[in-house]
């Protein structure tokens, strides 16, 4: 009888937390940390190509120091960002410095198209087929974690789940803004005119 009279309570208090949406609450928030940490290996996936790019890319266009300049410094600024993604100015920052690390790839690989050779180049061929592919897995996990998040605080600002919430201390989670990060990433025109071109090939070699 003793047992039953202990156990009765914390049946009731279990029962009572899961109608309130506690349990559904974790759950939640454990989805939205395991999709982050798919998008931070994405993001490093990504980072971890750049010396190899840079490197390949001097030993064929090595005048063009300042945008090589470019993506180095940006690799090195997104390197040294600890994020928290609870934290909205931290979020802002990491997208940031993300952002300016896409714009300057961007830049890098408008620039090569002026360099026939390099393009021909099986190892930058490799790079370049790589970044691609983690460019693209960057933004599925992105998107997945963007959906995670808007699911999370959409259900603990839901009656009654909101009472837990606060109950508990989970608040609502900041979330990326692609838009803003597409616009920092888009590429800037480039005057190709004032490029150096490769010779032409001769009739014969």
């Amino acid at each position: 009888m003793r047992l039953f009279t202990r156990v009765l309570p914390l049946i009731l208090l279990a029962s009572l937390l899961s109608g309130c949406g506690y349990n559904a609450i974790q759950q939640k928030d454990e989805a939205v940390k395991a999709s982050w940490s798919e998008v931070l290996n994405q993001y490093k996936r990504r980072a971890d190509l750049v010396p190899n790019l840079v490197q390949t890319v001097k030993g064929f266009a090595s005048q063009e120091e300042r945008v090589l300049t470019e993506v180095t410094n940006a690799r090195s600024r997104v390197g040294q960002i600890n994020v928290n993604a609870d934290d909205e100015a931290s979020l802002k920052q990491f997208q940031q410095a993300q952002g300016e690390l896409g714009s300057a790839l961007s830049r890098l690989l408008v620039v090569t198209e002026n360099y026939p050779v390099l393009k021909s180049d099986q190892n930058f061929r490799d790079l370049q087929a790589q970044l691609e592919g983690t460019e693209n897995r960057i933004t599925v996990a992105r998107g997945r974690y963007i959906q995670q998040v808007q699911d999370y605080n959409t259900y603990i600002r839901s009656f009654p789940q909101v009472i837990t919430a606060k109950i508990f201390g989970y608040k609502t989670k900041p979330n990326f803004t692609v838009e803003n990060e597409a616009q920092i990433s888009n590429a800037p025109a480039v005057d190709f005119g004032n490029a150096p071109q490769q010779p032409a090939p001769q009739p014969g070699h």
